[in-house]
């Protein structure tokens, strides 16, 4: 049994962190990540470097990844079109897409209320045919503004996300606090609306209870794509509350300890993690800015 891994700390885990890490220092945490085994890594987000400084060297970020591996696949990050044209016209493997399933994050987030995000990405995305293009669903079980997320109300979003061609979509529990029951009710709802759709997990991590959702998940709905970062880091700019990413490498050392592939290597991992803390040691602080 195998379970594939996103490692997003270059993405998700930098963009929370109070200081702005170089793109040499970058460039040596994909080195590390790919030195692991990590296939999958999601590289930057194309958004405001106003809003999210710690993005504004997205385009040379792409332009210098490693590829001495042709099986790693980078992805970046676009919250609205103009983010996904950019996106679209660097080098990058995969764009996703990401909206949220509640109005309060979404206001937040991107300016726009979910069904204002989602018609203008479905327009974006129609002038880029021959793109890889992934979705995202941000507070999909809970909101900081508005609480509980009905599954009805994910579903909705899940479906227009689904209608734009999508080719994996990725639910995430942005603030870290929905239970296992609730995950896996929410990802069994769009699962029976969307059959056809790769499902994925996007998991931060407030009471430690992150690991035994992704065991939840693979074993009883057959979930085989999960999200983390190295060390733990991350959250988001603009939910009240979120915390830490799943680390990538506590979610791979327990997915070995129960029997379960990931093709990455812990003892490389470690020291890639060992190059994010210096990375971040070495980082400007925000406030300079």
């Amino acid at each position: 049994m195998t379970v594939t891994i996103t490692d997003v700390v270059l993405r998700d885990g930098l963009q929370d962190e109070n200081a702005v890490v170089s793109t040499d220092r970058k460039i040596a945490v994909a080195d590390a990540l790919v030195a692991a085994g990590v296939k999958h890594i999601e590289a930057a987000s194309f958004v405001s470097p106003t809003r999210v400084p710690q993005m504004a060297d997205a385009d040379d970020v792409i332009a210098r990844l490693p590829r001495t591996d042709p099986s790693v696949t980078y992805s970046a990050l676009a919250l609205n079109p103009r983010g996904v044209h950019r996106a679209a016209a660097t080098g990058i493997d995969e764009i996703q897409v990401v909206t949220s399933a509640s109005a309060g994050h979404s206001t937040a987030n991107t300016g726009r209320n979910p069904d204002e995000a989602l018609t203008g990405l479905a327009e974006a995305l129609q002038k880029y045919p021959d793109r890889s293009f992934l979705g995202g669903v941000s507070t999909a079980f809970v909101c900081p503004f508005e609480g509980i997320i009905a599954p009805a109300v994910l579903v909705r979003v899940a479906r227009a996300m689904a209608a734009m061609g999508v080719r994996r979509l990725g639910l995430a529990d942005t603030l870290g606090t929905a239970t296992t029951e609730q995950v896996l009710a929410s990802v069994g709802a769009v699962r029976d609306a969307l059959p056809d759709i790769e499902l994925s997990l996007h998991l931060h991590n407030a009471h430690g209870q992150a690991l035994g959702t992704v065991i939840a998940a693979h074993r009883h709905l057959g979930i085989t794509h999960f999200d983390s970062a190295i060390g733990g880091y991350g959250g988001c700019p603009f939910a009240p509350g979120a915390h830490g990413n799943l680390a990538t490498e506590e979610l791979v050392a327990h997915l070995h300890a129960h029997d379960i592939d990931t093709g990455i290597d812990q003892q490389a991992l470690g020291l890639a993690v060992g190059t994010v803390k210096l990375a971040l040691a070495q980082a400007r602080p925000l406030s300079a800015v």
